[in-house]
């Protein structure tokens, strides 16, 4: 029987970084590495919109990213 284990998590932030001339939304990324698995969407929230919060750019949303092993 196969059977999926966590490996690990990132978190991924993305900010409105203005508008280009032909009027398109410049986006910006920052990813924040080791996120627990257990951590709870509210607790994953709260604490990437703390760091979020440092940068001088608008929030647009929050991501966390697995990698998981299948193993048989």
């Amino acid at each position: 029987m196969a059977s999926i284990n966590f490996k690990h998590a990132s978190g991924r932030v993305s900010f409105n970084a203005g508008m280009t001339s032909d009027g398109k939304l410049i986006k910006k990324t920052k990813t924040y590495r080791n996120v627990t698995d257990v951590a709870t969407p509210e607790q994953l929230y709260t604490g990437l919109a703390a760091l979020a919060s440092l940068s001088a750019y608008t929030l647009i949303d929050v991501e966390k990213i697995e990698t998981s092993v299948v193993n048989n």
